[in-house]
């Protein structure tokens, strides 16, 4: 690919790389996913139902774990997570803090303490070293996250848990399809959690699932997340007719509807495509950004299927003139559209404030949190659209380089 590395900056006058503005993210939606939502919407059952059931049956099936539960979140998974173990005031639960901020707020949400450890510098994701000394007999549950797609260390994380009879709650909101030593991810981890989001690998636009194999987990998060209404109230309005219901909990409004499940269930059966394209775009932009000395990049451990969410790049300030916020700010005005995954969850104002968190304690997340861009990645990008984004990035680069 030619790029020409000499031009004056879009920020500064110049010519922009792209003569329109390349988003940072795309869904793929095709003509099947349009007739799934079409076929549930010419149903008549638009909320939870059999749509949403065949889901859960399916992603459990493709994890191998033995339950699902679909959920409207992420978010709501996590939260459930730690409800159904028991996670309240007084309980300290352990997470990363290069995570979204939900991984650390349905902590708060319990009423308990999330306790932040710092990261392995060259993966992002959870260090077990860490880990394993941020553990007191407080600690109830663990929550590591699947950084950008890649699974963590889960036999170390796995084994801590087990020495403390904490549970394992993983947050694998980046990792649908990703697998861990041969095992898919969802069937590893005592609890996983995964995200739908518009920005997802798969995605039901909003949207989220938990899988386990233990039965009464499953069926504690299935009633928590309708309202606490006892199971299987969702049939209420099917043939089966109407049957009396009970509250046996203070639930919450957490269900994933059929117009969601419809289209997720689709996407699922595209999964794998979907994966080999990220595949081929990454190494694109690898051939492209590699040689470049002022980005890093996070390591790949062997063993694991890495799903590539992210496009995560960590711009070595120390080696340019500019910080991280003016280099994203001029790939920006190239019209290329970047991502910031993620400042560091406990340098936030309310964990700074709140639990006095204070810039120092996590250095290797500091360092990424200053440092990192995401750029674009995802099946429905051309390869023309991948080489703009080289070309941008090395285009403001050369610019600031020292």
């Amino acid at each position: 690919m030619k790029i020409d590395i000499d031009s004056t900056l879009a920020a500064e006058g110049g010519t922009a790389t792209r003569a329109t503005f390349l988003p940072f993210h795309q869904p793929t939606i095709d003509a099947d996913d349009e007739r799934a939502v079409l076929e549930t919407l010419r149903s008549g059952w638009l909320t939870t139902g059999p749509r949403t059931k065949a889901f859960e049956r399916e992603l459990a099936a493709y994890t191998g774990a033995a339950h699902c539960v679909a959920l409207n979140s992420c978010t709501a998974a996590l939260h459930l997570a730690l409800e159904a173990v028991g996670v309240g005031p007084g309980d300290e639960v352990i997470t990363s803090p290069i995570t979204f901020a939900s991984t650390a707020n349905v902590i708060v949400h319990r009423n308990a303490r999330p306790v932040f450890v710092d990261v392995d510098p060259e993966t992002l994701n959870i260090d077990p070293q860490a880990l394993a000394h941020a553990v007191t007999p407080r600690t109830k549950a663990i929550i590591p996250v699947d950084f950008a797609g890649q699974p963590c260390d889960l036999d170390e994380v796995m084994a801590i848990g087990r020495q403390h009879g904490l549970t394992v709650i993983e947050d694998a909101a980046h990792a649908i399809g990703a697998e861990y030593k041969g095992r898919r991810v969802g069937s590893v981890a005592d609890m996983t959690c995964f995200s739908f989001y518009a920005t997802k690998n798969i995605t039901s636009g909003e949207g989220g699932a938990l899988t386990t194999d233990r039965a009464d987990w499953a069926e504690r998060i299935q009633v928590m997340g309708l309202h606490g209404i006892s199971r299987d109230a969702w049939k209420r309005y099917s043939a089966e007719g109407y049957k009396h219901w009970d509250i046996v909990a203070a639930g919450y409004k957490y269900n994933m509807f059929d117009l969601q499940g419809a289209l997720v269930l689709s996407q699922l059966g595209k999964l794998d495509t979907f994966h080999a394209r990220r595949v081929a775009l990454k190494a694109r932009l690898d051939a492209g950004l590699r040689d470049l000395p002022e980005l890093a990049f996070p390591a790949e451990r062997p063993g694991r299927k890495h799903v590539y969410h992210l496009y995560p790049v960590i711009v070595r300030t120390e080696a340019l003139t500019a910080d991280r916020d003016t280099i994203m700010a001029a790939i920006q005005a190239e019209n290329i559209g970047i991502g910031i995954h993620f400042r560091a969850v406990h340098l936030h104002p309310f964990y700074t404030e709140t639990f006095g968190f204070t810039r120092g304690m996590f250095p290797h997340a500091e360092y990424y949190s200053d440092r990192t861009i995401s750029l674009p990645l995802y099946p429905r990008m051309t390869d023309a659209e991948a080489d703009d984004v080289v070309a941008a990035v090395r285009k403001v680069i050369a610019r600031y380089r020292r």
